[in-house]
């Protein structure tokens, strides 16, 4: 793997769904409609406001015409990539072009984003999509190759690295290149329509008035509802869903995304359990949303409009009582050492003076792009931190999907008097050096909580997945020696995790499952929050069984060749069923 890519691989990671958040990534429809068609001469401005016109590059060997976005991870993660390929098909004779098509994309837009990628060639705008349908370009990223008459020789992916719900180390096949080294040696292009993962275009269009069903009305706040948490400035989705322009410009993604239940992002099996953190759209929301869509998006009267929902800008569990910060910067280095960068560890004093009870907390990134998760442990006075001690328990975490603490009134977690921070750092560089500080703010309980919640991690650390099974099973449990009751779970595995099942077998021999994840996503790790506390008598087992893709069939797979066991990196494996409880007595 290209250590300059592997942040970036990460990052990726945060949005591609089935994992990520509401972005359309599937392929764009694969006609062979427009292959051997000559394209005619088109003019578009460039970032400088020159006009740029196809017919410039007349007697070119091959012009690549590459439509792109600013807001798309998967089409961001790709520029890189389109760079290096210009830079290393010049001299052949061969010019790049990128088109930006996208509604939502100011001129001014398009420049900042070519500019922070140091694109090394033309990227023009295309106001009204007419070159986008001109060449019926769906998604970005989506290239074009044309020949020396300008026919079209070959469209879709630039490779095959990163899809939908999969991102591979290294491509398997490189079609863009591929297809430029055929027709620059005089050949038929073997493989001329490849489908091109990536966002919809979001064309220009001309949204009714009114309607029965309007966003003033209705869908503002099922966004407001569902989508905004995530959905607006700073936050971990890609763009902003926060006005009636936002959701016209990606109305054809929201439909994309909702119609095959990708959205909002949900891994449970519904036949089990009932959770608080459910983010399904109930179906009442979602066939209104599809209705407002199919009849043209249709704004209504802004008078009908609710009031922005208001958030605390940097922080979901509203404004904290208190934040910690790591002591100091950390210096993440641009390229990815060879065993990865081991966990670094922060110690920061509270210098509580009375125990405190929790009841939010959020950990904060400071560098995002290069932070893949934050554990925050309690350390108490006179106690010894090391991973694994059940002395110094979690108080909270984050990862790619992993939502904040956030307990139901009555329930917290305590912070000894005099206790410590420990901040644990999972960092993964991203081909920039950059420097992190990352911070944790509480919420306190505003009086003494009925019931204190406990943490425990069902690990298994001494598994071996061998190379190229694709099923390979892993338990563990835990016999209850206390009357319990289970608050929330969250499975954790990395890549070649595949699924995860959490059952209760009781003193009478009963079985139930209480929760199962049948399509485990590193790339969206969520905790599941019980609707009411599960009852766990004492005698009462909670087992735990995960199973893993270590075939090639995983895309995600690092490396099918190599036997995998416990390990902190990416590329190695964990098996841990995390548990809030509370005691009963």
């Amino acid at each position: 793997m290209n250590k300059r890519s592997y942040g970036g691989w990460l990052l990726l990671g945060l949005f591609l769904i089935a994992g990520g958040v509401a972005l359309a990534l599937r392929p764009a429809n694969s006609s062979t409609a427009n292959l051997e068609k000559v394209v005619p001469n088109f003019s578009l401005r460039d970032t400088d406001g020159r006009q740029v016109a196809l017919a410039d590059f007349n007697g070119k060997k091959a012009v690549v015409v590459v439509f792109v976005g600013t807001e798309c991870p998967i089409n961001n993660v790709y520029m890189p990539r389109l760079a290096e390929l210009q830079q290393a098909y010049a001299e052949r004779g061969v010019q790049f072009l990128a088109v930006n098509a996208n509604q939502q994309d100011t001129p001014e837009r398009v420049a900042l984003h070519a500019r922070k990628n140091e694109l090394p060639f033309p990227v023009l705008k295309d106001e009204g999509n007419h070159v986008a349908d001109l060449f019926a370009a769906e998604r970005t990223p989506e290239a074009f190759v044309l020949d020396g008459e300008h026919k079209v020789r070959y469209r879709g992916r630039i490779d095959d690295q990163f899809g939908v719900s999969y991102k591979r180390v290294k491509p398997t096949r490189t079609d863009l290149a591929q297809a430029l080294d055929e027709v620059l040696a005089g050949k038929p292009v073997s493989q001329p329509r490849t489908d091109a993962p990536g966002c919809i275009i979001a064309r220009a269009t001309t949204p009714k008035p009114d309607g029965s069903i309007t966003f003033s009305n209705q869908v503002v706040r099922i966004l407001q509802k569902n989508c905004q948490e995530c959905h607006r400035p700073g936050q971990v989705a890609p763009m902003p869903l926060l006005s009636y322009d936002d959701a016209v410009a990606w109305s054809e993604t929201i439909r994309e995304v909702i119609q095959e239940q990708r959205m909002p992002p949900w891994y449970a099996d519904p036949r089990y359990g009932h959770f608080t953190n459910d983010r399904r759209l109930p179906e009442e929301e979602r066939n209104t949303l599809l209705a407002w869509i199919e009849q043209g998006t249709p704004r209504g009267d802004d008078k009908d409009l609710p009031p922005p929902r208001e958030f605390v800008a940097g922080w979901t569990i509203g404004k904290p009582d208190m934040i910690f910060s790591m002591p100091q910067e950390y210096p993440v280095c641009a390229d990815m050492p060879k065993r990865g960068i081991p966990y670094q560890r922060f110690r920061v004093a509270t210098n509580f003076k009375e125990e405190r009870w929790i009841e939010r907390a959020e950990a904060r990134p400071g560098a995002a792009a290069v932070v893949h998760h934050i554990v925050i442990y309690i350390v108490p006075p006179k106690e010894r931190f090391w991973s694994g001690n059940p002395k110094t328990p979690v108080l909270v975490g984050t990862a790619p999907g992993e939502m904040p603490l956030i307990f139901p009134a009555g329930y917290a977690k305590k912070i000894p008097a005099g206790s410590d921070l420990m901040f644990e750092m999972h960092y993964t560089p991203n081909g920039v050096a950059q420097k992190d500080r990352s911070s944790v703010g509480l919420v306190f309980a505003r009086e003494k909580p009925r019931a204190e919640v406990h943490v425990m991690p069902l690990a298994n650390t001494s598994f071996r997945v061998p190379a190229g099974e694709d099923n390979f099973k892993v338990e563990q449990s835990w016999t209850f020696q206390r009357n319990i009751h289970l608050m929330a779970f969250m499975p954790h595995m990395h890549l070649r995790g595949k699924d995860f099942l959490y059952e209760a077998i009781y003193p009478d021999g009963k079985q139930e499952i209480l929760l199962s994840v049948p399509h485990y996503n590193f790339n969206w790790q969520s905790a599941y929050r019980v609707a009411e506390p599960i009852r766990i008598p004492k005698g009462a087992k909670v087992h735990c069984v995960a199973h893993f893709d270590n075939s090639a069939k995983n895309p995600n797979n690092p490396d099918p060749s190599k036997v995998v066991s416990w390990g902190e990196q990416t590329w190695e494996e964990m098996m841990i069923g995390w548990m809030d409880y509370v005691l009963d007595e």
